[in-house]
């Protein structure tokens, strides 16, 4: 009787040690799990988890916070044209990820957003009147995103995330990458040799010049803009007629169109007048993807590799 009694106590205490440094062990690790950081946004400061896990980011910068290193399994980069599949360019960046809503909406499904159990949240300004329900699910952080400067939106998350090294490191990389196709296509087609892209859409025409794909074309890679350009002052893309677009003397055109587009404009006496047009220099692509494109970071990276290739398929 000694013995089991023995043999009871032994067991008991060698229980004990396990569950209390079993229990250490569980301790420690919730502990390291839900360390949370302190960060500034638009609205003040916001304690956050140091490495979220679960990001839902509704603000359309998903492909910013993948350079930053960070996967997120909800996102409103949907494309512009489908808003129920990623654009063409963020497809692998974004696998896995449930589509919530296009980036520009003010509201999303907020029931959707929950049931993706977020531990951060991520917004911009145009989705403010949603703070507060979002607030409740998690923490969330708005950004205040700029009209004009794409890399002011990078180095913003990388402040925010205190990833400043990550973001500078691509950017520079970026630059480096960009300057180098804009002297190769420079070196092919002429240093003077004129870029021009344009959105057709509904009879009108979207002039890109200090945003999306014409920043791509003239800030990045240094391409020399047309004659009769009507200058970007704000978010909004100058619209011009088919005089105005006859205004603008290119060497080479970047058409982003619908089929349906593409077909009126191909139907017009002004549009085939036009030396670019005669001449066979004119890239047409198509709205999806390339209407965004040139307004997300990753996307950018993509246009200054293929836009030479675009211009020698013109030969």
């Amino acid at each position: 009787m000694k013995r089991n009694l023995l043999k009871t106590l032994v067991v008991s205490c060698m229980t004990a040690i396990m569950l209390v440094g079993c229990g250490n062990g569980a301790t420690k690790e919730d502990k390291t799990s839900e360390e949370k950081v302190v960060v500034t946004d638009v609205r003040g400061e916001v304690e956050i988890p140091k490495d979220p896990q679960r990001i839902v980011d509704l603000s359309g910068n998903s492909d910013i916070l993948s350079i930053l290193g960070y996967k997120v399994v909800g996102t409103a980069n949907s494309d512009a044209y489908d808003y129920t599949k990623f654009p063409a360019y963020l497809e692998d960046t974004l696998s896995g990820a449930e589509i919530l809503g296009y980036s520009m909406q003010d509201t999303m499904d907020v029931e959707a957003v929950m049931n993706l159990n977020p531990d951060l949240i991520v917004i911009s300004t145009v989705q403010e009147k949603m703070y507060d329900q979002l607030s409740e699910i998690a923490p969330t952080v708005m950004i205040q995103l700029e009209a004009l400067d794409w890399k002011e939106d990078v180095k913003a998350f990388a402040k925010v995330f205190n990833k400043e090294d990550e973001a500078n490191k691509w950017l520079a990389d970026y630059e480096t990458k960009a300057k180098e196709a804009g002297d190769k296509i420079k070196a092919e087609y002429g240093e003077d040799t004129t870029y021009l892209s344009f959105l057709a859409s509904g009879g009108q025409f979207f002039i890109f010049d200090g945003a999306g794909f014409g920043s791509v074309l003239y800030e990045d890679m240094g391409l020399a803009k047309p004659e009769g350009m009507p200058e970007q002052s704000d978010i909004s893309l100058p619209v011009v007629t088919y005089e105005g677009l006859a205004a603008i003397k290119s060497d080479y055109i970047f058409l982003i169109a619908t089929q349906e587009d593409l077909a009126q404009l191909e139907g017009n006496a002004i549009w085939n007048s036009l030396p670019a047009v005669k001449e066979g220099k004119v890239v047409v692509l198509e709205a999806s993807p390339y209407f965004n494109q040139g307004y997300s970071s990753i996307g950018r990276e993509l246009l200054v590799d293929e836009i030479g290739d675009m211009l020698n398929e013109t030969k």
